[in-house]
């Protein structure tokens, strides 16, 4: 369909996961991709070479997103690159998981700086190239636990709920320049982190879910591919749960 042809899509930790499966699927969609990732070379070049032979034009970046000049400089080398950035996707993630009486400091520090601070960052650093082009889409990934919240998680559920406040502020200050910013809330999306679960406890999650399975990366990828295209023109500051009728 070519939802994205000639767009450019910037994916922030992209290199495994959901985040891969983004920059699969934008591909796909006639978009140019930049991608970034924070340890494994070897994963992202792997990633670039398998985008190019779907006939995509993309590029991997090391870039720590929770650092405000690397975000900035980010930015800059992708639209030196690109000439310009259409979509951005704050994808990058931690888990620190533990009750509050056990977490550190450093456990909160950490999971606040790259699930929210590096949303911050980047928004603030495309910013300035969408309001030049008075158009833009920001996708920001937060999770059903930043809407519900879940114990053991206050760190993770916190960061990710003060990103569904973000993307309605930021939808409200942006959307007079035709910059639309939005959320999504994954449920239980089954990544190859869940496949080092219990399977029988994996199992009992599926049955608590309306649609009796978990969510595959695509399913998220997909909503992403229209966040970002011009069909979703007249929807922003809004949060999409992807998540199987979890939170029915």
């Amino acid at each position: 369909m070519n939802l994205l042809q000639d767009k450019v899509v910037l994916i922030t930790g992209a290199s495994r996961g959901i985040g891969k499966c983004i920059a699969e699927q934008c591909v796909k969609e006639g978009a140019k991709v930049a991608f970034t990732y924070l340890s494994s070379e070897e994963k992202a070049k792997a990633l670039e070479a398998e985008l190019s032979e779907m006939g995509g034009v993309a590029k991997g970046f090391k870039s720590d997103a929770s650092k405000f000049e690397e975000a900035q400089d980010l930015v800059d080398c992708v639209i030196e690159e690109y000439g310009t950035i259409d979509v951005l996707v704050n994808n990058a993630g931690i888990t620190r998981d533990t009750l509050l009486m056990r977490m550190s400091e450093l456990q909160w520090d950490e999971v606040m700086n790259t699930n929210l601070k590096s949303a911050f960052n980047l928004t603030k650093a495309v910013q300035r190239p969408m309001l030049k082009a008075r158009k833009g889409s920001i996708i920001n990934m937060s999770s059903v636990v930043g809407v519900s919240g879940n114990a053991g998680q206050s760190n993770y559920a916190a960061s990710k709920a003060g990103l569904i406040g973000f993307s309605k502020s930021i939808a409200q200050e942006l959307g007079s320049r035709s910059i639309r910013c939005n959320a999504i809330a994954p449920g239980f999306i089954e990544t190859e982190m869940t496949d080092k679960l219990d399977q029988k406890v994996v199992e009992e999650w599926r049955k608590a879910i309306p649609l009796k399975r978990g969510g595959t990366p695509k399913d998220v990828a997909d909503l992403v591919v229209f966040l970002g295209s011009d069909m979703s023109l007249y929807i922003t500051g809004q949060t999409i749960n992807v998540c199987g009728g979890m939170l029915t």
